[in-house]
């Protein structure tokens, strides 16, 4: 259905003011929900129920607002659906879809998504509600909303409304008559959304040709464009979100895992990441975990190159979801039928998280890393043919058996006598890094982790960043990615290292690898909140500033749609789409750390160049954020 051509902006009134208003209808609902009896009140509420389908009424979109309103804040009052709302609200989607005069009449157009909204707020927490709502024939209608039959803002709620009735056991089948179409259904608004979104709302030219609808929903006539905008965005990913989570109710079950394994799928799963916009959702990266616990999902992801680097990315990020990702290459791992597709790009990314001790809830998470990267080496170590994968494997059990097994006994006098050697060799390196001599100082570094023992942690944190440091600036990312993964490991709690976060925030800079680089430059603000530092150094804000951009929800759509239709979408001009300033203050926010960042002079990196005295001297004396020396 075409509903842009409505240009009359008819805004939706409040139901809550509505309800106060003087009335003279002896049906009107808000009347009744005041009849002091309960008996009666009851009684002419499910009348009114049993009606409203059937006739006209210029208020029943207030109405459906109202009854929206409460479901939404009493979800678990059991009054409204013991009345017969859930056969209301499907006859009036129905209605909707197939009178159009009565649906473009009074404000009627609203009614589907608030119908659909209410039957999902009913379902969201209680099974038996769920029952009564299939009973009551809520599917047919939420179907034909999830197939497109208006519009992106009536699909989002169906699937979130489809979503709660698929997980629940006693009302998945008569959901599942719909399986194949409906999971193809879900995977293409997954991986189309955002871009829908964007050119039909958010990349419109003319505001004037958005639909007034729903502009009126999203922001009930408050805050104008930029308001819109914010608004667009947050439904937009929370379609995508609600999208997988019903995909999840049959991954679960494994139910049409094949159909979710398709390799585009899977690739477009993997840039879904929830997260910041909806707090408590893993998205995609929740759906392939879901996926690696069946053998024919296993064996799909195992075939992507493409899906194993993102997933190991994500291991060694400080992403919430971090945990996630291990879990998926452990599970990939463990499965002798693909452990051998993927160990080669999975081995050198787990080797650095072998000495993490809790993450996502679990402890002793490094060692059970290290057990899976271990599975039955000393048995296997010959038949390994990867040179690389054979010398990963082996530098990980000097680390976690060898080297735990020779300094099991080591006195309190001996180590105290290796802290001592770990801090000269330290500090020649840092006299090294400070002349220029970069990998003079590397190999410095590298002798201090090698005598370095096990148990002194703090010391090993600060030879790793350091290190990383020198790779940085020798333009290998990919070390300082290991090292600084290596040092964030060891921290308590882990991913805590400030200098180790910025640092690997600049390697993924380096290889294009924004969303990472974003994520670690965050945590590292978050580091220097919690240090009670009082300004945010001016080149964190700069980078994360140049992250946003790239990893805005719609930059692909953005891009998209620039090149193919550049007259028909807007460019980014600060009315359109948020401002840096705005950008920052939603993902600092969104990632519960403090807004109003301020700002510091950049230290800028130390040049290769000179070895004089003076210049060593200086260096010294000069507070800087990129060589810890005072650790």
């Amino acid at each position: 259905m075409d509903f842009h051509k409505k240009k009359q902006k008819i805004p939706i009134t409040d139901a809550s003011n509505i309800a106060n208003d003087p009335c003279t209808n002896p049906c009107c609902f808000f009347c009744l929900m005041k009849q002091p009896k309960s008996s009666t009140r009851s009684q002419r509420i499910a009348r009114c129920f049993e009606e409203m389908p059937l006739v006209d009424n210029q208020r029943q979109v207030l109405v459906l607002s109202g009854l929206w309103n409460i479901a939404m804040n009493q979800p678990d009052d059991p009054e409204f659906p013991s009345l017969g709302i859930f056969k209301c609200t499907a006859s009036l989607i129905q209605r909707g879809l197939t009178d159009k005069d009565w649906l473009l009449r009074d404000q009627n157009i609203y009614i589907p998504y608030y119908a659909a909204h209410i039957i999902g707020s009913y379902t969201m927490k209680k099974s038996e509600f769920a029952e009564k709502a299939v009973e009551s024939g809520v599917i047919p209608p939420l179907m034909e909303l999830l197939r497109g039959k208006m519009s992106w803002v009536e699909q989002r709620v169906a699937v979130r409304a489809l979503g709660h009735l698929a997980s629940y056991k006693s009302t998945f089948k008569p959901v599942a008559v719909y399986e194949e179409e409906l999971v193809n259904l879900a995977m293409d608004l997954a991986s189309t959304c955002v871009e829908v979104v964007y050119v039909k709302f958010v990349g419109v030219k003319d505001k004037s040709k958005r639909s007034n609808y729903h502009c009126d929903l999203l922001t009930r006539g408050i805050g104008g464009v930029d308001m819109e905008n914010k608004k667009a965005e947050e439904w937009a990913s929370q379609l995508q979100c609600w999208s997988i989570y019903l995909l999840n109710s049959f991954a679960i079950k494994e139910r049409s895992i094949g159909l979710m394994c398709k390799n585009e799928f899977l690739k477009d799963l993997c840039e879904m990441w929830g997260g910041l916009v909806n707090h408590t959702s893993p998205c995609g990266i929740g759906l392939i975990r879901i996926l690696c616990y069946s053998a024919i999902g296993r064996k799909k992801i195992s075939e992507s190159q493409e899906v194993i680097e993102k997933l190991c990315n994500l291991s060694r990020s400080s992403d919430d979801w971090q945990y996630m990702g291990i879990d998926c290459l452990r599970l990939l791992l463990n499965d002798p039928h693909t452990r051998h597709k993927v160990i080669e790009l999975a081995s050198s990314c787990l080797a650095d998280l072998v000495e993490i001790r809790t993450l996502g809830g679990k402890t002793n998470f490094g060692e059970a890393i290290a057990r899976t990267l271990l599975l039955d080496f000393k048995q296997r170590k010959a038949k390994i043919k990867d040179d690389r994968v054979k010398r990963v494997l082996e530098e990980t059990w000097d680390w976690k058996v060898e080297r735990r097994r020779k300094e099991r006994n080591l006195s309190t006098e001996k180590v105290e006598e290796k802290r001592v050697l770990v801090r000269l060799i330290k500090q020649q390196g840092n006299e090294r890094f400070w002349v220029g001599k970069i990998k003079e100082a590397l190999l410095k570094y590298t002798e201090g982790l090698e005598v370095c023992p096990i148990r002194l942690r703090k010391e090993r944190i600060v030879l790793y960043s350091n290190r990383a440091q020198c790779c940085l600036l020798l333009s290998e990312p990919d070390k300082a990615i290991s090292d600084t993964t290596r040092a964030l490991s060891l921290s308590n709690p882990v991913n805590s290292h400030g200098k180790s976060l910025w640092r690997r925030s600049q390697a993924y800079d380096m290889k294009g690898l924004a969303k990472e680089s974003l994520m670690d430059c965050l945590m590292f603000i978050n580091v220097c909140f919690r240090s009670k530092q009082e300004k945010i150094p001016y080149y964190a804000t700069r980078m994360i500033t140049k992250q946003m951009d790239s990893t805005w929800l719609f930059a692909t759509a953005r891009s998209k749609a620039l090149n193919g239709h550049g007259d028909e979408v807007q460019q980014a001009d600060g009315g359109d789409e948020r401002s840096d300033c705005q950008m920052m203050r939603t993902m600092t926010e969104n990632k519960g750390f403090l807004s109003g960042l301020a700002t510091i002079i950049e230290e800028p990196l130390i040049k290769k160049c000179g070895s004089s005295r003076k210049k060593v001297e200086r260096a010294r004396e000069r507070k800087n954020y990129f060589l810890d020396i005072s650790q």
